[in-house]
């Protein structure tokens, strides 16, 4: 077990580190922390800026990859 755990703690603090929400905003891999008290207003923000955008048509064929 003293093999397995000196492999298994630079992984486990490299988790814990990485997974806090700061360290995703800070690269720009979302688009940010919000306060859990705000979570109502920027919800409706969101759903109303996306019901009030006009939708073009879509002139575009099927993409392959």
């Amino acid at each position: 077990r003293g093999r397995r755990g000196q492999v298994k703690q630079p992984i486990r603090d490299q988790y814990e580190h990485q997974g806090h929400p700061y360290y995703a905003s800070a690269r720009l891999w979302d688009d940010g922390v919000i306060d859990p008290a705000q979570t109502r207003t920027v919800l409706g923000l969101g759903l109303s800026a996306s019901l009030n955008a006009p939708i073009g048509e879509m002139k575009f064929g099927v993409f392959r990859m």
